[in-house]
């Protein structure tokens, strides 16, 4: 009988399913503060949107920071976009930045300061902590570990990529081929998250979203397809197939990444810990269904295969609304 496991993790399918409209709807905001000359802030405030709906949050600048004209605003992309320029008497340091009504999201925002010494600082605010303080600089390591925060959380708030990685874990027999498999998968995505953040090549996001979903309706097929016996392509090479489409998969984390911004001066090292976080919250996720797999083989109670094609349909009826959602939201020139 194959895949005994199916029971235990055909739960997720369907938690998924109850939320297909979630995937990429977490994004944080940005706030740039660039000085360019001491007390002279040129300021960039990001706000995540839907069309002409965007979230109810507003950058807070501190006390001596005083805006010198109205921020112009536009649409980029699926961002709201507001600049201005204001003078900070006495300088940023020790000031406090805050994002207002952030509590009330679940939304976080990145905000980057560029000092006029050269220095960068970077800060993760979250809707339980959404102020801090500036220090006035900032080591590698913390620029690092705030990205290595972003990508854990874009990973694991990506319902997509975790719908593909879980079809493709249903589809692996034996954990050799399962290692090969993510291995493949991991080096697809980083070679097209890394090209395209660094400007070598690019895709427009949103057909690359319309076909991640639609690789994701592919594995689900195949899923559905392979019966014991069968020596489907899939079935025998699915690490092919996983480093295939996560060259696709790569270009959607770059498109969160360059949604999320980039520190111009540590691009190389907040792309690695960027690439690292998501690689984490992949290998914890894959990790956590192995574990509901190994509880339902001590279980073997009920009959795999009926479970298996259930979670097959699930997977490809959720990934085939996305793929119709998305294509139906493309902007006709």
């Amino acid at each position: 009988m194959r895949r005994p496991g199916a029971v235990a993790v055909i739960a997720i399918a369907q938690a998924l399913w109850s939320a297909p409209a979630l995937a990429h709807e977490t994004r944080p905001a940005y706030l740039d503060l660039r000085e360019v000359v001491p007390g002279r802030v040129d300021v960039m405030w990001k706000v995540p949107a839907r069309g002409e709906l965007r979230l109810a949050i507003q950058a807070r600048l501190p006390e001596a920071c005083i805006a010198d004209a109205e921020p112009t605003r536009e649409i980029v992309g699926s961002a709201h976009v507001e600049r201005w320029s204001a003078d900070c008497v006495g300088g940023l340091k020790g000031g406090l930045v805050s994002i207002d009504g952030l509590e009330a999201t679940l939304t976080d925002a990145l905000v980057r300061i560029a000092h006029a010494d050269g220095t960068t600082e970077v800060a993760h605010l979250k809707p339980d902590a959404p102020a801090f303080r500036i220090a006035g600089g900032q080591t590698p390591l913390r620029v690092a570990a705030t990205y290595f925060g972003l990508g854990v959380e874009h990973i694991l708030a990506g319902i997509d990529h975790l719908l593909f990685v879980l079809a493709l874990v249903l589809l692996i027999r034996g954990i050799r081929m399962l290692i090969k498999t993510i291995t493949a998968f991991t080096v697809a995505h980083s070679l097209t998250l890394a090209g395209s953040t660094l400007g070598w090549f690019s895709l427009p996001q949103a057909p690359v979203e319309a076909a991640i979903a639609l690789s994701i309706a592919f594995v689900a097929r195949e899923l559905l397809k392979t019966r014991p016996g069968e020596q489907r392509l899939s079935a025998a090479y699915p690490w092919l197939v996983a480093f295939s489409f996560g060259l696709l998969h790569g270009f959607g984390f770059a498109g969160a990444l360059k949604e999320t911004g980039l520190p111009q001066t540590d691009v190389p090292l907040a792309l690695l810990a960027f690439n690292l976080g998501v690689e984490a919250g992949q290998l914890l996720f894959v990790g956590m269904v192995m574990s509901l797999v190994w509880i339902g083989r001590k279980l073997r109670r009920l009959d795999a295969l009926p479970l298996l094609d259930a979670a097959s349909y699930g997977i490809g009826t959720v990934a085939t609304f996305w793929f119709i959602e998305r294509v139906a939201a493309f902007e006709l020139p």
